[in-house]
């Protein structure tokens, strides 16, 4: 049997696996352990399996992932994302779909801390949908606005996703997260138009809540501003060439934790907590990179994407048509 045989069996097995539910990082690590075992034999399979998943382990710039996510699981624990909600909801709350807006904006800035939107959405949906509930907004709304401002948490850095994307493809970290300040900034206005959008044709979905003194406004701003800081201090250390992104990540989880245990929000079971919410993510994580790690191997093994832009190149297009 061919390579390319080989490959085109273990990609139909790929999405079959997936179409079962099997988790990603598993579906990748499994299929190319097998394909490179096919192609290559058992040893071969071993040896990459194991070089694969010390190399990633040991990957000094992979430790921003932790880093990251336990700034933004303190965060959460520590009432640091609900004073950012409280903020938003302070100054959008009292126009139609207000709650929701407030959950945009809570997303964003709270994706701004975390760098993941698994988290942004989970740790602003505890906060968020109690309240949005008890101002009896439609759960299409409530659950719609949650769901949309955790996808910030991909966009907005530090983003864990543009970590493993530039580890995959080996590009800068420090450039990526760049990239993705428009993007994230953009995709948050796009989504609060859709909320007034969609809040003007059918108020009932979102109605309108109390307002809220200007003194009120500024008390609830000010104490949101240890987040704006924190941001500041991390992503901006790394767009002025300060810190590394590595250090940057450190120097995030130091003050936040600095925060939670000046203000007395954290005990140890709070903390024990988070550092189980951060050891989960990240070896989820890691095995979704070891996985793809063991997957590449396997795909260049059976020459599909050589024979892909070989005949791509062939089909002597002009740009446009190639587009």
């Amino acid at each position: 049997m061919s390579p390319a045989t080989i490959g085109i069996i273990g990609l139909v097995a790929f999405f079959a696996l997936l179409v079962v539910r099997m988790p990603v990082a598993m579906t990748m690590l499994v299929t190319g352990f097998l394909g490179i075992a096919a192609i290559n034999g058992l040893p071969a399979a071993y040896a990459t399996l194991s070089a694969e998943s010390f190399e990633i382990s040991s990957f000094l710039e992979l430790s921003v992932i932790p880093l990251f996510v336990f700034m933004g699981n303190l965060a959460g624990l520590s009432g640091m994302s609900a004073d950012l909600y409280n903020a938003a909801y302070a100054w959008a709350g009292h126009r139609r779909g207000g709650l929701a807006a407030a959950t945009i904006i809570g997303c964003a800035g709270f994706a701004a801390l975390s760098g993941s939107s698994f988290a942004s959405a989970v740790t602003m949906g505890r906060v968020a949908l109690p309240e949005m509930k008890r101002f009896k907004y439609d759960d299409s709304l409530a659950t719609g606005s949650v769901a949309a401002g955790g996808t910030l948490g991909i966009l907005i850095p530090p983003s864990s996703g543009f970590v493993i994307y530039a580890i995959l493809t080996e590009q800068s970290i420090a450039k990526l997260f760049i990239a993705g300040v428009f993007p994230g900034i953009l995709l948050t206005i796009l989504f609060l138009a859709a909320i007034s959008m969609v809040t003007r044709m059918r108020p009932e979905l979102g109605p309108a809540g109390p307002r809220v003194s200007l003194g009120e406004k500024l008390a609830t701003l000010q104490r949101a501003s240890t987040i704006v800081v924190i941001v500041l201090v991390t992503i901006g250390g790394i767009y002025g060439g300060v810190m590394t992104p590595v250090e940057a990540s450190g120097v995030g989880a130091f003050l936040t934790l600095m925060v939670a245990l000046i203000r007395r929000s954290l005990d140890m079971e709070s903390l024990r907590i988070v550092i189980l919410q951060t050891l989960r993510t990240t070896a989820l994580t890691f095995m979704i990179l070891i996985g793809a790690h063991v997957f590449i191997p396997f795909m260049a093994l059976s020459r599909i994407p050589d024979n892909l832009v070989t005949f791509l190149t062939g089909l002597d297009l002009d740009p446009r048509a190639f587009l």
